[in-house]
């Protein structure tokens, strides 16, 4: 291998729209371009345990796209493994970590201590913290904060800037130079007409070309700020007339932000009433106090606190959170986008079973999440070791995409042109990549592109195709899709319901131990043929 030969391996979102995180190589400097958490299935995040597939103390630096944790949520643990190098982002990337990642690291100690409490685990080895929010502060004490567009050298050999990505708050691109070869990561793009940024942005003419497809399979209705409200108004109005409360998860970094926006908007014109809005997450009410910080940078907001409106109520406290079961008429926004923690568990328990309450989803829902299940049509829901009947209006509103559709993606990608060597995909699940490759291919069939696997290795070189070095892992197939953890909550949740519709208790006894000795019958298959395959 030279020492002059950039490499390119992939940690992570290859494959799957979490745990974004690549290595570029060039003799012995490292730097990682990310270091997310995996999200989503119980199988999927179980990968935030694993070791890294590196030596975290011999990586120099990080370059930091964002603030979500599915790109940034490693940094404490790989901090507490030894990394002491800078983390390049942006101040407004920088500002958000802050509480971003002291957030997951409590989501991580809650999480540990939950599970060791549980009776059925008695006796075997504790959980322990994929890291703390002690952990979470040292990560974010080694932040850099860097202007867009501004040249910096992250590690021997490299140089590198960042672009406007119009995302989120402080979001970028990452624009490469090492080894004699240009290279430029998209991080995630923002769609046209995405509020309070201007459009993705960047230079021409790479080698290698890094986009994310999370939205590679599906093309939007071009929507404006000013329809997206009609629209979030004939919800809020519908919600309104059930009588029941409207409630939303909402990622706590810029959807819910992105929703306060367009309530005041229709609130302040007289659109809809000034109904009750609850703020129910910390995380958001931190964060929007960082959007505040930067106001002077944010779009669409008239010059105005849009964030200070007598109907917004910021909760904080958990008995004021609990106080919420008592309400009916209002909105509710809540964390997590997906359902998969937070306060959000806590209204959907109180609120899915009501006929006139209405659950709006109004971001991208990963497989194996809650938020998944419910959208796709569940009946039943296991929640927090509750079962729960989904009797509630469940709506959605794709307009508030924080992600390029594929129009938008492809648009990009031109603006990136020529591309002299290969177009990696990555940050998408199965469908999404496939789709966004035949469509590439079809426009451009000179143009190589390529759907890397989690662990594979390329070297880079100037104006020629990336050469696949290595292969990726091959055990992790079960683990990004829907695993079985999903299956089971299905199941468990619908089980007692169809034993009711049994006519006697001794049916029922008979369905159950006939169900035990399917399991049992099964696993002495799978142990006599593992036998066998061992011998």
């Amino acid at each position: 291998m030279s020492e002059k030969q950039l490499n390119l391996r992939f940690h992570g979102a290859a494959g799957t729209v979490t745990g974004s995180c690549m290595e570029f190589s060039l003799g012995q400097s490292r730097v990682l371009v990310d270091c997310g958490m995996f999200q989503g299935s119980r199988s999927l995040e179980h990968l935030n345990i694993d070791d890294f597939a590196f030596d975290p103390s011999q990586i120099d630096a990080v370059i930091l796209t964002h603030a979500h944790i599915d790109h940034s949520g490693m940094l404490p643990k790989l901090v507490k493994g030894g990394f002491t190098g800078p983390i390049w982002c942006t101040l407004p990337t920088s500002d958000l970590l802050e509480h971003m990642l002291a957030d997951s690291g409590r989501i991580q100690e809650y999480e540990a201590e939950r599970r060791n409490r549980r009776r059925d685990r008695a006796g075997e080895e504790p959980f322990v913290p994929v890291y703390t929010s002690s952990d979470a502060m040292e990560a974010w004490q080694q932040c850099r904060p860097i202007q867009l567009e501004e040249a910096f050298e992250p590690a021997p050999g490299f140089h590198a800037r960042l672009w406007n990505a119009g995302h989120i708050l402080g979001s970028a691109s990452v624009e490469l130079n090492a080894g004699g070869v240009r290279v430029i990561c998209s991080g995630d793009l923002g769609p046209e007409n995405k509020a309070f940024h201007l459009d993705p942005e960047g230079p021409s003419g790479f080698d290698f070309v890094v986009c994310e497809a999370t939205y590679g399979d599906r093309q939007r209705e071009r929507v404006t700020i000013a329809e997206r409200r009609k629209l979030l108004q004939s919800e809020v109005e519908a919600a309104i007339t059930r009588g029941g409360n409207l409630v939303i998860p909402a990622f706590a970094l810029e959807r819910t932000q992105e929703l306060l926006l367009d309530l005041h908007h229709l609130m302040c014109s007289g659109a809809i009433p000034d109904v009750s809005v609850f703020i129910d997450s910390p995380l958001a009410n931190r964060v929007t106090e960082v959007f505040e910080r930067h106001a002077s940078e944010l779009e669409d907001t008239g010059k105005v606190n849009i964030f200070d409106h007598p109907s917004f109520h910021f909760v904080t406290d958990v008995s004021q959170s609990i106080s919420l079961n008592s309400v009916s008429g209002a909105v509710i926004l809540a964390a997590s986008g997906m359902c998969e923690g937070g306060r959000i568990r806590h209204h959907l328990i109180h609120n899915l079973h009501r006929r006139d309450s209405t659950v709006l989803f109004v971001g991208f829902q990963a497989q194996g999440t809650l938020g998944r299940v419910i959208m796709e049509g569940a009946e039943r829901v296991r929640i927090s070791g509750n079962d729960v009947r989904v009797r509630a209006q469940i709506r959605r509103i794709d307009s508030y995409s924080a992600h390029a559709d594929q129009t938008e993606l492809l648009d990009w990608i031109d603006e990136r042109s020529p591309i002299s060597g290969s177009l990696f995909l990555d940050h998408g699940e199965p469908s999404a990549l496939e789709a966004m490759r035949r469509e590439l291919q079809r426009r451009n069939p000179g143009l190589n592109v390529r759907l890397p696997q989690i662990g594979e290795l390329y070297a880079l070189a100037p104006k020629e195709q990336a050469a696949r070095l290595e292969t990726g892992r091959t055990d992790l197939a079960e683990a990004l899709g829907r695993d079985w953890q999903n299956t089971y909550a299905d199941f468990a949740t619908s089980l007692k319901a169809e034993l009711a519709k049994l006519r006697s208790d001794r049916q029922r006894e008979e369905a159950l131990t006939k169900m035990r000795h399917v399991l049992e019958t099964y696993n002495a298959h799978m142990a006599s043929r593992n036998g066998k395959s061992g011998e």
